[in-house]
This record gives structure tokens, sequence and C-alpha cells, in this order.
């Protein structure tokens, strides 16, 4: 395959710069950190797991992410168990009040997308899709 032109990777990142920005910009001033919504998503899309497993999933080290994981569980968002198996591990779940959260910003930002969307045409919206796909591949 070709190389990709300079042109066509600036573009592209270029693009999905100002979309995260406006992403973030869309959700309310009270809304939780980039790291806590991270730390919520994954524990929601992969179910309970070692603060370990969390940081390196998500490209951290756990060092990084211990204040967050004292905040989400002083808020309810999250809980703390030691397995049976390993009483020396700390077990990380995300839990109902952590979902809805999660919930929460999710609909804030797609709200704001929903609106944003509406002004596009239908291939417009199919190109996106696609582009979608691909990112996620890519990411």
């Amino acid at each position: 395959m070709e190389s990709v032109s300079t042109e066509a990777v600036a573009e592209i990142r270029h693009g999905v710069m100002r979309m995260a920005r406006r992403m973030r910009a869309a959700r309310s001033p009270e809304a939780l950190s980039s790291n806590k919504l991270t730390v919520l998503g994954h524990l929601y899309r992969n179910g309970p797991g070692t603060a370990g497993e969390v940081a390196e999933a998500e490209g951290q080290r756990p060092q990084s992410l211990t204040r967050v994981f004292a905040e989400l569980e002083a808020e309810g968002l999250i809980s703390r168990s030691r397995p049976d198996r390993d009483r020396r591990q700390v077990v990380l779940a995300i839990t109902e009040r952590g979902a809805e959260a999660l919930g929460n910003d999710m609909a804030e930002r797609d709200a704001w997308l929903a609106g944003a969307l509406a002004g596009l045409s239908e291939t417009e919206l199919d190109v996106l899709r696609v582009a979608a796909r691909l990112m996620e591949r890519l990411a």
C-alpha cells in the first residue's frame, strides 16, 4: 500500500482533535473528569478488574490512577473488593450509581451530537458511520 500523504494525515488529525474538543465542551461543568470516565467506561465494558488491569488497558500506570480510584470509590461510583482466592488483590467494579453517571455523561454528549448531525444528509451520515468504524479499528 502506498504511504499516506502528510496533508491527509494532518487533515484527519485536525478533524479528530476538533471533534474531541467539541465533544468535551458539550459536557456540563460538573461532569466527571476524563480519567474518571475512562475508568468507569472500562469497568462498564469489561467488567470488574484490578487497578493494574484497568491502568494497562487504558495505557496508564496504576499509580497515575490511584487518586482517581479513591475519588470514584468515595463518590460511590466504583466498589473495591478482595476476592477469596487472593486476598492481596483488590478488584474494582462499577456500581449502579457509577453506571448511571456514565450513562448521563454519554447522554449529554449524544444530545449535542444528535443536534449537530441533524443537518447532514443520509449520505454524509453513512460516511461518518464508516469513518467511526475505521477510527475504532485504528484505536
